[in-house]
């Protein structure tokens, strides 16, 4: 499992629901957290920037910011409430022309124990226009540094497809008699 940038998630009684285990919204922060945390880890040495204090939030500027595009969770045993943190593990999966892809595993800092895994598509955005730009080469040859592979989703068989191509609906989500 790649493990390119690891960051301890201390858990808070309130991220616990009325089932007495982190609720799954609360997993989606702790995406973030991790994200934001590594987008603002020092660049690694040989990356192409000057300041050896540059971090990748640098590469956004006040032309551009990023969005979050698309996220996809797969929850793999009940987190419960406890002291000690936990690991947000993130790697890059896949570098675009203006997106890019983040893989998780949210674990046991020993790796252990998988409670989730997790993909995020994330787009580099115009604020003048609002449309995708390129991301800059420095930004993508320091995302490079943190590769790693596809996200270990268990599979699912694709939906039923109707000759049309849309995908089959039971008339009760249609609009029609159940």
């Amino acid at each position: 499992m790649p493990s390119a940038y690891q960051f301890p998630l201390q858990l808070r009684f309130g991220d616990v629901d009325s089932y007495g285990h982190v609720n799954n919204v609360r997993f989606l922060h702790f995406l973030e957290d991790a994200r934001v945390h590594w987008l603002r880890e020092p660049l690694p040495s040989d990356a192409p920037v000057g300041d050896a204090e540059a971090t990748m939030f640098d590469y956004v500027t006040e032309e551009n910011f990023t969005l979050v595009g698309r996220h996809e969770i797969e929850y793999l045993a009940p987190l419960m409430y406890r002291p000690t943190p936990i690991a947000v593990n993130l790697w890059v999966t896949r570098i675009g022309g203006s997106s890019f892809d983040l893989g998780y595993s949210v674990a046991e800092r020993d790796g252990s124990i998988q409670y989730a895994y997790a993909a995020t598509s994330m787009v580099l955005v115009s604020r003048s226009g609002g449309h995708p730009v390129r991301l800059p080469e420095g930004l993508r040859s320091a995302f490079a540094h943190y590769a790693g592979t596809a996200v270990p989703f268990r599979r699912r068989p694709p939906l039923p497809v109707e000759a049309t191509g849309e995908p089959l609906r039971s008339d009760a989500r249609a609009g029609g008699a159940a």
